[in-house]
């Protein structure tokens, strides 16, 4: 889709003439309130609710802004590389910080969802320059370094989301988990404009922007996963709603083609996808994004109603591997400079394989510490995973197609997500369905769980559900370990600093 254009050399990386420090203290920033904000909501529903009302459209809140975020990304990636980073960045965030401040002011449900929406527009190009800037800002060697501050940041932030959601609910009002985001996101807002300096383009230099590949991307992402979303929990699967949107996606992904292929400028060039290295890289991620719903979806879950955690050590099962996963990205510099980017990816998700594997081993119910030592692991097996591939694709590339790149890359993590939540959740209400003998979902089973009326077996059932979930999870990362070893080169062609 489009011509490949020569990539540039990395020299043409624009320079930061003020302090380098500051702006990565603007880019953690930006990088925790993409993150806090695609979780935050969660623990606060019951009093936004009880406010607003709209209990049957609630879910939105989450599914809204991760869409907007997910199908913008190719969006700002071409747009950065197209007239820099930082003016991408800065109109972003201040999309971001408008969208936050109507959030703390909406009047009903429908309203918080379209701004939540507009948050969302905002927090997709926070989440894919801020990578790019990464990498634009440090020489490959020291890559490994900004990277894991930000994996750091980003697995913080998330996993402490829901906390401070219910904290700020709790004993202020809901409202002040939006507004907290502004003096935060201003005070970012101001280190970029004062601190990052990018180079002066010429001004024949300026490519055209495919506005039309760009609008048919967003409704093809967003028809597709709106489909993925809902279905199966705002309609069946088969049902005529879920048919419609999956049929009219597959009619925009023509369209996309269609107009891509005429574009001098494509939203997603072909080179992304007929370059080994980057297509490999794009599928493992994907692969990531899948599995990775095992845990962050259905552990609390187990650990609530199987083990019987209360929420809070519920919540620290999950955390832990959000101490092993950053200091295993940090270190995997000194493996991939032995072995390679692809090999030390291949070491990383071969053991997280394994180690979700080995989940459908712990006894029943068991204790804490067992899942806890498992999430530990596999943090430690998804940083040795993970870092290396990011670092090692965007070595690979110039700075003109920098952004284009990283931006495919969190594409495909965000909508191999999107894609797991949907078929784990499908599998899950499967197998809870068949050991109960009738048609239930997890959603139901938990509440019931929760409000002491549900017996023995159930709690047995949602056992099996998850280690189901697991299995599918560990087939996912194995599938990303035969993507590297078939798909990706021995050694990835990386540019010279």
């Amino acid at each position: 889709m489009g011509s490949t254009r020569p990539a540039t050399h990395e020299a043409a990386r624009p320079a930061t003439t003020g302090r380098r420090g500051a702006v990565v203290a603007a880019l953690m920033l930006s990088m925790a309130l993409a993150a806090l904000d695609a979780t935050i909501v969660s623990t606060a529903v019951p009093q936004i609710v009880g406010d607003l009302g709209g209990f049957s459209v609630f879910s939105w809140l989450f599914s809204g802004y991760l869409l907007a975020v997910t199908v913008t990304l190719p969006v700002y990636g071409k747009l950065s590389d197209t007239f820099g980073r930082k003016p991408v960045l800065v109109a972003g965030s201040v999309l971001f910080l408008l969208g936050s401040l109507l959030c703390a002011l909406a009047w009903n449900m429908e309203a918080l969802i379209a701004f939540r929406i507009v948050q969302g527009l905002g927090g997709g190009a926070l989440q894919g320059t801020v990578q790019t800037l990464a990498a634009d800002l440090y020489p490959l060697k020291d890559r490994p370094k900004i990277q894991s501050k930000l994996s750091t940041v980003w697995a913080v932030s998330a996993v402490a989301g829901p906390g401070l959601g219910g904290v700020l609910a709790a004993y202020a009002d809901w409202r002040w988990i939006f507004l907290v985001n502004l003096p935060i996101g201003a005070v970012a807002l101001w280190l970029i404009v004062r601190h990052l300096h990018e180079p002066q383009r010429e001004k024949g230099a300026h490519a055209r922007v495919d506005w039309a590949g760009a609008l048919a991307v967003f409704a093809c992402g967003g028809v597709l996963l709106t489909a993925l979303v809902q279905g199966g929990v705002a309609w069946p699967w088969l049902s005529a709603p879920s048919l419609a949107l999956f049929a009219t996606g597959l009619a925009l992904v023509a369209v996309v083609v269609l107009v891509e292929r005429r574009a001098a400028e494509p939203i997603i060039p072909g080179w992304v996808w007929r370059r080994r290295t980057i297509a490999a890289v794009n599928l493992a991620l994907g692969a990531l994004g899948l599995l990775m719903v095992a845990p962050t979806v259905f552990l609390p879950t187990y650990a609530q109603s199987v083990l019987g955690l209360a929420p809070v050590a519920a919540g620290f099962v999950l955390s832990v591997w959000t101490l092993s996963w950053p200091i295993s990205a940090a270190l995997s510099q000194h493996v991939y400079r032995r072995i390679g980017f692809r090999n030390t990816a291949m070491l990383g998700i071969g053991a997280a394989a394994l180690i979700l594997f080995a989940f459908l081993f712990l006894p029943y119910p068991g204790q804490a510490w067992q899942p806890a030592l498992l999430m530990l692991l596999l943090g430690a097996a998804l940083g040795l995973f993970q870092l290396p591939l990011i670092v090692g694709v965007q070595s690979t590339v110039g700075w003109a197609e920098r952004g284009t790149t990283t931006a495919s890359v969190l594409f495909c993590r965000q909508t191999g997500q999107t894609i797991g939540a949907a078929v784990f959740g499908a599998v899950a209400n499967g197998v809870l369905a068949a050991r109960l003998g009738g048609a239930s979902d997890l959603d139901s089973v938990t509440w019931a769980l929760d409000s002491g009326t549900a017996p023995e077996v159930t709690r047995r059932a949602i056992a099996d559900a998850v280690h189901a979930v697991y299995l599918g999870a560990s087939c996912a990362a194995a599938l990303a370990f035969l993507v590297l070893l078939f798909l990706a080169p021995r050694k990835f062609p990386v540019l010279k600093d």
